[in-house]
């Protein structure tokens, strides 16, 4: 075996004419998720993964009630927001608010530190959305940053914000890799009200001074465990640290652990904890097993989207290769297909999520860069054409579908 060169942390050897590649220093590689800024930092090797049980991966759709239509206090009239803001959310036609909504909205236009856990699909993004431009109306000179762990997150906070600011003076700026970075200086160099972005654009743009923290008054971290899970916990620390202490800090996330647990007890100060217990996101998604050989998978995910009932369909794949040789394949076919990975430049992805929201495309092939972020509210299947790392994960893809009051269906290709 001789050794032929070595770069970005790979060693690279020949065996028989094959090449072979090994992991070198930790934390230069894309990770596991394969792209989204430099969140590829503390990457884990996928042949060390726990084989998870199959038997999670089998379960019954429930009927249920969701706990938002019962058990909440307040109506939007009741948190006294500005009129014509309330104007917008009735045109959004929001009525009544969900639980996080109920609970978080008057601790945050109190000022207070708010620690929120609830599953995806709760209305978490509105919860702090609404009293943040309620307070940016009432005073123009606050300033906010919003960190997401992935472009396609911190897109769609914007596009969230963005429903509830028709005809408002509110001002955002969006800082993600991938896009034109002589842009986005532009915008945020005219002070925008909130700034959204990832960790690693955001402290980019710090290291260059287009960003000046010590100006900022509210730091809201949205899904915390994805981006401890993506190794931007460094970029974080460095960021709040950099934010004045009398700052309002705001963390939402779906669990919490004792990673999450270290960034709660140092940033956050005396904050109201809301967890919402609403089970399993996935209690109305039919879950399922199919039972294919490695060699067969790829025939087997054509006979399955070609029946009528695979109306839009999400297929989760381990890797950039794998997602694009499914939509090639699946292109080749006939099906409208796409694939949407951390390797695309951010135009492109942001044309991919777009053309299968409107239908344009029925079958989207993704790496986890989609598993959580992309909010589409009719997709009928998720199908792990790969499995993921761990349970988690699962659940936060399957999550992608049976939004709402709809059901939906997942399956896992195993072995």
């Amino acid at each position: 075996m001789t050794k032929t060169r070595r770069s970005r942390g790979f060693k690279r050897y020949k065996r028989n004419g094959n090449t072979f590649q090994q992991f070198g220093k930790q934390g230069q590689g894309q990770g596991r998720y394969g792209g989204g800024g430099r969140g590829g930092r503390g990457g884990r090797h996928r042949f060390n993964k726990k084989r998870i049980d199959v038997s999670l991966y089998i379960r019954k759709a429930e009927e249920f009630i969701t706990i938002e239509e019962t058990e909440t206090v307040n109506t939007f009239e009741d948190f006294n927001l500005r009129s014509e803001l309330f104007a917008n959310v009735k045109t959004k036609g929001y009525v009544k608010p969900t639980q996080i909504q109920d609970q978080a909205i008057p601790c945050i236009m109190n000022n207070r530190d708010v620690l929120g856990i609830a599953n995806t699909g709760t209305g978490k993004t509105a919860a702090f959305a609404i009293p943040l431009i309620n307070r940016i109306l009432n005073n123009p000179d606050e300033r906010i940053i919003i960190l997401a762990p992935t472009r396609e997150l911190a897109q769609q906070i914007k596009e969230e914000f963005r429903s509830f600011t028709p005809g408002l003076k509110v001002y955002i700026a969006l800082a993600i890799g991938g896009a034109y970075l002589r842009d986005q200086i532009r915008k945020i160099r005219r002070g925008p009200n909130i700034i959204i972005g990832t960790p690693g654009r955001i402290t980019d743009l710090g290291r260059r001074g287009v960003i000046d923290f010590k100006n900022l008054n509210t730091i809201v971290l949205d899904e915390v465990d994805r981006m401890l899970d993506m190794g931007f916990v460094r970029d974080i620390k460095s960021i709040v640290d950099q934010i004045p202490v009398t700052r309002q800090t705001l963390f939402f996330s779906a669990t919490t652990d004792k990673k999450v647990g270290v960034l709660i007890d140092g940033f956050l100060k005396n904050p109201v904890k809301i967890s919402i217990e609403t089970g399993d996101a996935s209690s109305h998604v039919e879950q399922n097993v199919v039972r294919v050989t490695r060699h067969a998978k790829e025939q087997k995910l054509h006979e399955l989207v070609k029946s009528p009932d695979f109306r839009k369909v999400l297929v989760f794949g381990s890797t950039r290769l794998v997602v694009e040789r499914l939509s090639e394949s699946l292109a080749q076919k006939g099906f409208r297909s796409q694939g949407l990975h951390g390797g695309k430049r951010q135009h492109q992805r942001q044309r991919i999520v777009r053309d299968f929201r409107e239908n344009k495309t029925s079958i989207l092939i993704a790496t986890d860069v989609a598993a959580r972020g992309l909010d589409i509210a009719d997709i009928t299947h998720v199908i792990n054409y790969d499995e993921p790392n761990n349970y988690q994960e699962y659940i936060h893809r399957i999550g992608r579908t049976g939004r709402g009051d709809n059901k939906g269906y997942a399956l896992t290709f195993v072995e």
